[in-house]
């Protein structure tokens, strides 16, 4: 009984990639804000940009490692490699200086991140 009450509580390596993958997000609209008003905002989004971008490569490998050994549905992987092109368009437009199209691109992969966490 309590081996299975602490299974319970324990995060898995997938649901610990969505979390920092969706608090990364956040941190880049926040790190956005800092841009339009503070001279250190650009060095902090820049920087946050990388840390988005590795967290999701972090979740595509989350989602192969519980899809593998387990035989499970590949599903995860799907998504997660989704999540990896729409931060690979991100960090694009964001060097083209297309906030247009960048801005809601962000908003799109916060909601999309926060949906696959509450999945989880």
């Amino acid at each position: 009984m309590a081996t299975q009450a602490t299974a319970q509580r324990r995060f898995s390596f997938l649901q610990v990639a969505i979390i920092l993958q969706t608090l990364t997000i956040f941190l880049q609209a926040v790190s956005a804000g800092l841009l339009l008003t503070s001279s250190y905002g650009e060095t902090l989004h820049s920087v946050g940009a990388r840390v988005m971008y590795g967290a999701s490569m972090l979740y595509v490998l989350a989602a192969v490692l519980a899809w593998k050994p387990g035989g499970g549905s590949p599903r995860p992987v799907w998504h997660a490699s989704g999540f990896l092109v729409l931060a690979s368009v991100q960090v694009v437009l964001g060097i083209a200086h297309i906030p247009s199209v960048h801005l809601p691109l962000g908003v799109l992969m916060f909601g999309l991140s926060v949906l696959a966490l509450a999945r989880r």
